[in-house]
């Protein structure tokens, strides 16, 4: 008898934030609990903040569940890593990656002194190692690839991405008829 595992398809087209990043996982475990064996995540994102990046992508490949994960428009920033915890990866004929490197917004006034400098530039420097390790251990592309990446801040066609291990395949998405499938919607 066949292999009867369920698959069940999410749809996330949002920033990364600590909000869409628990609404996220509490889908797939929702999902895992439920004994789905195969999660298709169609992702779509601006990228957003570092640290959910980094929670997203350690919680995805801990789930109990093959992940597969599908680029349907844009995967910027921080969203390649999330992108990257996909065991198999797949990008839309049209859609693109952008590769930066980190920042950090002043929202208010802010004294600049030596100490918060370095502990600024120390922070950006080590989540853009976290980003690069990811990237250099889940595709082909070296580490000092990746540093010139984040540092000329470039975005990526399909075919960059294929000749690259970023994605295994480029296609679109199919949806079986009567496929369960969960549409993530965010209030602002």
């Amino acid at each position: 008898m066949p292999d009867q595992t369920p698959r069940a398809y999410i749809s996330f087209s949002a920033e990364i934030n600590p909000k869409t990043t628990e609404s996220l996982l509490a889908v797939l475990a929702q999902q895992a609990n439920n004994g789905v064996r195969e999660i298709y995540l169609m992702l779509s994102t601006p990228g957003g903040i570092v640290m959910s990046g980094i929670n997203l992508y350690n919680a995805m490949r801990a789930m109990p569940f093959r992940l597969i994960t599908h680029n349907v428009g844009n995967v910027d920033s921080i969203g390649n890593a999330v992108f990257l915890a996909g065991e198999e990866r797949y990008a839309s004929p049209n859609s693109t990656f952008m590769f930066h490197g980190v920042g950090f917004d002043i929202t208010q006034a802010f004294r600049l002194e030596e100490k918060n400098l370095r502990e600024s530039l120390g922070s950006v420097l080590s989540d853009q190692k976290r980003i690069g390790d990811i990237i250099a251990s889940r595709t082909s592309i070296k580490a000092r690839e990746t540093r010139r990446l984040f540092r000329e801040a470039q975005t990526k066609d399909v075919a960059y991405a294929r000749a690259n291990g970023i994605i295994h395949d480029i296609r679109d998405v199919h949806i079986p008829e009567g496929a369960p499938v969960r549409q993530l919607v965010f209030q602002r």
